[in-house]
């Protein structure tokens, strides 16, 4: 689903003014793809040449808009692109149904060398997390930082199979009005504006007039949520090579990230620093972007980028 250019931005400042996000200025992004090993990505580009790139990695099952209000408020400052990662989104979906986290991994590696990224921000949420912080293990020395945001370790698995079975149960639906009113039975946190926004970016239309969601869920049937738990365990073994600046990042009501876990994380972080966000369940940047976006320029000045 598409909207134009005047709908699109009048959109944005809506869900803003909802959201208590006062940017210094308004804006949209660019729609920018690149093809890396034979697949097309697309990413959404913010500006401002010259700046300090941010790249951005969502979660699993939704897209690249998930930031619009976290990279609105830094624009002015930062350089923020960010991805649509394989499957997701308006990024193609693998043929071979190629989803482990190290596929996810590679294809931020590829990125990086296609834009020639040195010194820059990353910044992931729960799948997302998991691929920002095995990609810093192996490459903390093109990083000027990473964020990590409500994943580690020992994720609740109770947790992760209650997002597996919203997504399956929101596949296909009759309506927008459909997603938004099961996405409120989900997650009540969420104001019913900004989920309507994000699911925008998130369906698409079938030709019998029904909505989809964009993300690849073909493989879901033969992965089982341990199995991908199992997966990305395997990915925080090299945390402690994470020689750049990481803040993690957690939501106060995460039923994902525990307390405990978040502080275990932190403190396995050789310059590690944990922030917890109230109002905030797993999806930080949408249950409280304002707050997520005081926390990451505050860690920003602490460290001097």
């Amino acid at each position: 689903m598409t909207l134009e250019v005047s709908d699109e931005l009048e959109h944005l400042k809506r869900v803003a003014r909802v959201a208590g996000v006062e940017p210094p200025e308004f804006a949209l992004p660019e729609s920018r793809h690149a093809v890396l090993e034979g697949m097309r990505f697309h990413y959404l580009d913010w500006g401002i040449e010259g700046n300090r790139v941010v790249v951005f990695l969502h979660g699993g099952a939704i897209n690249a808009h998930t930031w619009d209000l976290v990279c609105l408020s830094l624009r002015n400052d930062y350089h923020c692109l960010a991805l649509d990662q394989r499957g997701h989104g308006d990024s193609e979906w693998s043929p071979a149904m190629h989803y482990s986290i190290g596929d996810y991994v590679a294809d931020i590696e590829r990125f990086a060398d296609r834009l020639e990224l040195n010194d820059y921000v990353l910044i992931g949420m729960s799948l997302g997390a998991v691929v920002t912080a095995s990609y810093a293990s192996r490459h903390a020395g093109r990083l000027a930082a990473a964020v990590i945001i409500d994943a580690g370790p020992d994720p609740q698995v109770a947790g992760g199979q209650r997002i597996r079975d919203f997504v399956a149960d929101t596949t296909e639906l009759e309506s927008i009005d459909d997603f938004v009113d099961k996405a409120l039975v989900f997650n009540p946190r969420r104001d019913p504006q900004l989920l309507r926004r994000s699911l925008i970016y998130n369906l698409r239309r079938t030709p019998e007039g029904r909505w989809v969601r964009k993300n690849d869920t073909r493989h879901m049937g033969s992965t089982s949520i341990e199995r991908m738990v199992e997966d990305a365990r395997s990915h925080w073994d090299g945390v402690s090579k994470i020689a750049c600046p990481a803040l993690v990042v957690r939501g106060a009501e995460s039923d994902i990230f525990r307390a405990d876990d978040a502080e275990k994380l932190r403190d396995s972080l050789p310059h590690g620093r944990l922030v917890t966000i109230e109002g905030a369940g797993h999806s930080v940047q949408g249950d409280n972007p304002s707050a997520l976006v005081y926390s990451l320029r505050k860690f920003f000045e602490e460290i001097g980028i």
